[in-house]
């Protein structure tokens, strides 16, 4: 089952289980569509997924990223999956901290992230997103 936008039910669940006030990581995996797709609208010139991702969403996110004081911890080519159904491959894979999960939801509530959010929509094919804590 390809997943792209985030269930507001599994949303809420997820940053519950986030103790309030420390760091929280976000391993996101990324599979990028060939075409970006838009819904509506015009997106300019036609662009692969990953171009729609990393010179669109990536740029914009970026900003909003920073200004919530969270920031890339690593980011890098998935090369190949060793545990996981049959199929279930990544192009890229990316750890972005944030100093708390309150950030993190202010961050993507905002009207202004939600504008870009259109190209991270457009570009991936499937993605998951975990929210991560040490312990």
């Amino acid at each position: 089952m390809f997943t792209v936008e985030p269930d507001p039910d599994r949303f809420a669940s997820a940053v519950a289980g986030v103790p309030p006030g420390v760091p929280v990581t976000m391993l996101n995996l990324l599979r990028f569509r060939e075409v970006a797709s838009y819904r509506g609208g015009d997106a300019g010139p036609e662009v692969s997924g990953r171009e729609a991702y990393t010179q669109r969403y990536a740029v914009c996110a970026a900003r909003h990223v920073q200004a919530v004081g969270g920031e890339v911890v690593w980011a890098g080519s998935a090369r190949g999956t060793l545990v996981a159904p049959a199929k279930e491959d990544w192009d890229e894979v990316l750890l972005v901290r944030y100093p708390s999960v309150a950030a993190f939801t202010d961050m993507v509530s905002s009207a202004d992230y939600l504008a870009c959010a259109r190209h991270r929509t457009a570009a991936l094919l499937d993605s998951r997103l975990v929210a991560t804590v040490q312990p």
